[in-house]
C-alpha cells in the first residue's frame, strides 16, 4: 500500500519538539503518537490503523537532484520495515549529510536499529531476531 504522508508544518514540528528520536549516521527518525490516527482509520478502506510518514531533506544536502535521490533511497529502505511496525503514529525521517552516495540496504539498517530502539518495530511472526 502506498504512504501516507504527512502534509501539514505544524505537524512536522509537533514530532521535531515533542517526538521520541533516533539520530543515526545518515537519517534522524522522529516519532510521535498520532492523534488523527482514529479518524484515518475510519476513512480507510479496509479499516486499518496506519503510519503517517514524512520525509526531510534540507538544502544543506545539495541541490535537487541529490535531495530526490536521498527521498528515493529513503523511501526505498522504509518500505520493506513498514509492515513490521506497530501503526498509529506520525514517522519524520530526516536526512543527514552522510545520506549522500548512500545505498538503501545501508539506510534500511540504520531505520531498523532506529525503530528497534524507538520500540515502534514488531517483527513479523515469520522472521526471528538473530541479536536477542
Amino acid at each position: 500500500m502506498k504512504n501516507v504522508a504527512i502534509k501539514e508544518n505544524h505537524l512536522y514540528q509537533k514530532a521535531y519538539k515533542n517526538g521520541k528520536r533516533f539520530v543515526g549516521k545518515t537519517v534522524a527518525v522522529y516519532v510521535l503518537k498520532d492523534l488523527a490516527a482514529g479518524r484515518l482509520r475510519r476513512e480507510h478502506p479496509e479499516k486499518k490503523f496506519v503510519n503517517r510518514l514524512g520525509l526531510s531533506v534540507s538544502k544543506k544536502i545539495g541541490g535537487a537532484v541529490v535531495r530526490n535521490r536521498a527521498k528515493r533511497v529513503i523511501r526505498a529502505a522504509y518500505d520493506p520495515l513498514k509492515n513490521d511496525l506497530k501503526t498509529g503514529f506520525l514517522i519524520v525521517i530526516s536526512a543527514r549529510g552522510a545520506i549522500v552516495g548512500e545505498k538503501s540496504t545501508d539506510v534500511r539498517a540504520e531505520l531498523c536499529a532506529a525503530f528497534k530502539q524507538l520500540s515502534l518495530y514488531v517483527p513479523s511472526s515469520g522472521e526471528q531476531e538473530t541479536n536477542k
